[in-house]
């Protein structure tokens, strides 16, 4: 059976060293025996999560796609920016929704329940979003994921990268293949769709 992975930017912005770094992690999922897609989240444009907008109006169409994609994957690539030392919004708000998803088309559907997830995070800063990751981790574990214990950190983000998009440094560069190999290899044996 194929083993799924999802590779998602949590943000939108063009220059983004998040979006570079997923696209890394993508070049070398690829070269697995995965199945490897990519998500970007300006595909998914959605208002700030409110009871009130849910209960009016019922959950985004937006977000069902959003939870429908993540739904039939065994794993993703979760790179995740720092916004002061926390979750970016954009991210935040997308997994919020998501998460509200209970059904599509009368059937159920849990999006994140036993998702494997690998994390990695880059930044312009020393710490390399490394906070932000701290933050992110309980938010997916209490949504059901499976939230590896390894990931991976880019400090100095702006210079990290060679003209090609491929990471400079080679430690940082051998944490991502581990990173990359672990997710296939755990999606693979604890993947819901194995």
């Amino acid at each position: 059976m194929t083993t799924n992975i999802l590779v998602m930017a949590g943000s939108t912005r063009v220059g983004s060293h998040n979006r570079r770094l997923a696209a890394e992690g993508a070049r070398l999922l690829a070269m697995t025996d995965a199945s490897v897609s990519m998500l970007d989240l300006k595909d998914y444009p959605l208002p700030l999560y409110d009871g009130d907008i849910e209960a009016e109006t019922g959950v985004p169409e937006h977000a069902l796609r959003l939870a429908q994609r993540l739904a039939e994957q065994d794993g993703l690539l979760l790179v995740c920016p720092e916004y002061n030392h926390s979750i970016a919004p954009v991210l935040k708000n997308a997994l919020d929704w998501a998460s509200r998803v209970r059904r599509v088309n009368n059937r159920p559907l849990q999006p994140f329940k036993g998702l494997v997830v690998g994390l990695a995070a880059a930044s312009p800063g020393r710490f390399g979003g490394a906070r932000g990751l701290v933050a992110m981790r309980p938010v997916l574990l209490s949504l059901g994921a499976e939230v590896l214990t390894a990931q991976v950190t880019l400090a100095d983000a702006a210079s990290g990268f060679d003209a090609e998009g491929r990471l400079l440094d080679d430690g940082t560069r051998m944490a991502l293949d581990a990173l990359v190999a672990r997710l296939v290899d755990a999606a693979r044996s604890l993947g819901r769709h194995g």
